[in-house]
């Protein structure tokens, strides 16, 4: 079983690889910012800024993304595309480098579960230095959203859920909780169980800020794993503010691939919106090709 967990955290790897590559194509390079070193390597966060910001005059929204990989491996630059867009529509946005889980099997990686710690610790050290540096930067700190993809949904939740997991270099006066979520194909599964600091169904609680969440029907993700996470935001009566949207026929990581990143980003856009994080219509349009994303609960109902 361990093998086999190792083989499919390999797989998700690769195929995160291969989105980085579709996404970030055409998007340009933000500001690279040091939020963090350790020994000889820097953990850095690269920063996009709406055109003539001006930290000085405004405080806007921020948006910070944690990338896939199966928690060892994958690359900010995989949301270079969903910053860019959303630093167009008047936002700071910020994509995240954080130290992969450790592939060697050592006192520090006991079982797959706990190796994810590490993910989560750097993610809180990127939340706290963006508050810490949010005059300078130009952002509301209140109005702070995360998010991720694949495994950097589940770090992004935890890291924003967990009270535990601190650096203890960290500045504490900054905490890590946000306004939002943008989660694509989150990945959740049973076996976090096994380790409490990694399972958010052990943090989630009915004060769980609004969320916006994107899976392929045919995703393993989505029924494996979401599945227990829905069931217990019915049972905290949260549910409202839980927004799911599953792109027919798709699976694990159809974001990254167009027309779906352009239809989810234009989904996020009007969540945002509904939010009063920005204003106006979304400057994506829907692909003339026709596809769309259906209603979780419609589809859920229909596989079960």
């Amino acid at each position: 079983m361990k093998q086999l967990s190792l083989i499919i955290i390999s797989i998700l790897a690769l195929s995160s690889l291969d989105a980085e590559q579709v996404n970030s194509a055409d998007a340009p390079v933000g500001k690279v910012h040091i939020y963090k070193q350790e020994g000889d390597t820097a953990r850095e966060i690269e920063i996009f800024f709406p055109k003539d910001h001006d930290p000085a005059t405004k405080a806007v929204p921020g948006i910070i993304m944690f990338h896939g990989g199966g928690w060892g491996g994958g690359h900010r630059k995989q949301f270079r595309y969903l910053c860019h867009y959303f630093s167009t529509r008047g936002l700071v946005a910020a994509t995240v480098t954080y130290k992969h889980a450790p592939k060697a099997r050592t006192k520090e990686a006991k079982s797959t579960e706990s190796r994810k710690r590490v993910c989560i610790t750097d993610a809180k050290s990127a939340i706290r230095w963006y508050k810490q540096n949010g005059e300078e930067l130009g952002i509301n700190p209140r109005k702070i959203v995360a998010g991720g993809g694949s495994a950097g949904g589940h770090i992004s939740l935890l890291a924003t859920t967990n009270p535990g997991l601190n650096d203890p270099r960290d500045p504490k006066e900054y905490d890590t909780t946000v306004a939002a979520y943008l989660l694509f194909n989150p990945a959740l599964g049973a076996a976090d169980a096994k380790d409490s600091e990694v399972d958010f169904l052990q943090h989630l609680k009915d004060d769980l800020p609004p969320a916006i969440i994107f899976f392929g029907s045919e995703d393993k993700w989505l029924k494996n794993g979401w599945k227990a996470a829905s069931a217990k935001i019915s049972s905290l009566n949260i549910a409202d503010s839980v927004d799911v949207r599953i792109a027919d026929g798709q699976g694990h990581g159809f974001f990254n691939k167009q027309p779906w990143t352009d239809i989810t980003l234009i989904e996020v856009d009007r969540f945002l919106k509904d939010l009063s994080h920005l204003e106006g219509d979304p400057t994506l349009t829907m692909p003339k090709t026709g596809e769309k994303l259906k209603d979780a609960n419609k589809t859920l109902d229909s596989t079960r």
